[in-house]
């Protein structure tokens, strides 16, 4: 393995901000130096203007395979993700099969090895994700796993909710929800309220989502387990949130791009692009997601990444498959939407979704020595313009096309191996 050096860039992680070069050899940070030291290696990355910063994690992958290997695979996936800068990324379960068992948990992780990312997998809660018997928990999380949703769907039954709870709390694992009570959102494509009506489109009330965020935080009080609310959308489920955390309870949340910079307005045009569940909600559920973001109400940023096969995208907005691509686009949607300084972005995509996941003794946290050599390069002044045709997912997918983002990757390394130079995948 060839020695890098990272040269110039101003490194930002966990413990703060400094001008430095740092050298990796044998797969390791070697060195932090102070800036425009003599640090010498076989390669040397250039990061004059750049920010130098552990990976980035994503939380909500979904990589397609095994199952539907036309929209994605995990090495289409992972090339996708090593470009958006991400160094570890978590594969949900809602394949075909479901990832509810150790041999297809086996299956995606041996896909993952050799690819451009560090490939970790969710498991099902519940056997085929279907709600009503669990999942193997324990043999999975001897494999590894560490969170458990059926995302996709929401857990419907509590009382099955319930023994979850109690299982993973002695596994030590997490569960995740994909928040959704059927019976209120049966039949909506889009967020009900006035675009809906406007566009005669059935819509999802929002408290579809939020009474399974209060029927779960309740089962966490009730049994002490942890959870972790997926791609939350409203208002009051982030307020939700904010009163378990202040009640001590074990509580996170991830909220995704698409809610942060969009809203049911984009719906006008009927464009399935747009469509994604839980859906594109209000003005008011945006600014309050955004605001969620800043005061750390919400742990991270997670991508969502949905790729779909371009015949079913293209087929009438209510029978369209919901969901849209992430991994290339999520970090300069964060630097161009929020208001935030670029450290707290960087918490918000790699160091605390490492936490969440239980990734942190390899992914984010510090820039050290000692440390596994995964890294990201960021030229946080770059603009672009997102282009589908040139996304490396086997979908195009994306609501984003057309529009100019500022921040880009300038390079990945992953276990000290550059996979990304100058914005170009190495394999």
């Amino acid at each position: 393995m060839k020695s890098i050096v990272i040269r110039g860039g101003e490194v930002v992680d966990a413990t703060g901000t400094r001008r430095a070069d740092v050298l990796v050899e044998d797969g390791r940070i070697a060195a932090v130096a102070a800036d425009g030291s003599d640090l010498a290696a076989d390669v040397t990355l250039d990061a004059g203007g750049c920010v130098v910063a552990p990976g980035l994690v994503d939380v909500h992958s979904h990589l397609r395979q095994p199952g539907a290997e036309e929209a994605e695979t995990v090495e289409t996936g992972a090339r996708a993700a090593a470009l958006g800068g991400y160094t570890c990324i978590l594969a949900m379960p809602n394949t075909t099969p479901a990832i509810d068992s150790a041999g297809v948990a086996r299956e995606v992780l041996d896909l993952g090895r050799g690819t451009c990312c560090d490939v970790r997998t969710s498991a099902a809660i519940t056997v085929g994700r279907a709600g009503t018997q669990l999942a193997p928990m324990a043999e999975l999380a001897a494999l590894g796993v560490r969170l458990f949703t059926d995302d996709g769907n929401g857990v419907q039954d509590a009382r099955l909710m319930r023994r979850a709870f109690e299982y993973a709390r002695g596994l030590g694992v997490t569960l995740a929800q994909h928040c959704e009570d059927e019976v209120l959102s049966a039949g909506g494509a889009m967020h009900e309220g006035a675009w809906s009506s406007r566009l005669g489109v059935p819509g999802q009330p929002p408290e579809a989502e939020e009474v399974m965020v209060m029927r779960d935080i309740a089962l966490a009080r009730m049994t002490g387990g942890r959870v972790h609310f997926q791609h939350l959308s409203t208002r009051r489920s982030i307020d939700l949130v904010a009163a378990a955390k202040a009640e001590g309870l074990a509580v996170t949340c991830e909220a995704t791009p698409h809610h942060f910079t969009l809203t049911d307005a984009a719906c006008a045009g009927y464009d399935p692009a747009f469509k994604v569940n839980p859906p594109l909600r209000t003005d008011d559920d945006v600014a309050a997601v955004r605001a969620g973001l800043g005061a750390g109400t919400v742990d991270c940023i997670a991508t969502d990444h949905a790729p779909h096969a371009p015949e079913t995208k293209e087929r009438p907005f209510d029978q369209a498959p919901p969901g849209m691509l992430g991994l290339e686009t999520a970090l300069a949607l964060a630097l161009t939407q929020l208001d935030l300084p670029i450290a707290e972005v960087l918490a918000l995509m790699s160091w605390r979704p490492a936490a969440i996941i239980g990734v942190d003794d390899v992914h984010g946290g510090s820039v050290a020595e000692g440390r596994a050599a995964h890294l990201c390069v960021i030229d946080p002044t770059a603009t672009w313009t997102v282009d589908a045709g040139a996304l490396a997912s086997r979908s195009r997918n994306t609501p984003y096309a057309g529009m100019t983002l500022t921040g880009r990757v300038r390079h990945t390394v992953l276990g000290g191996e550059a996979v990304v130079v100058d914005a170009e995948a190495q394999r």
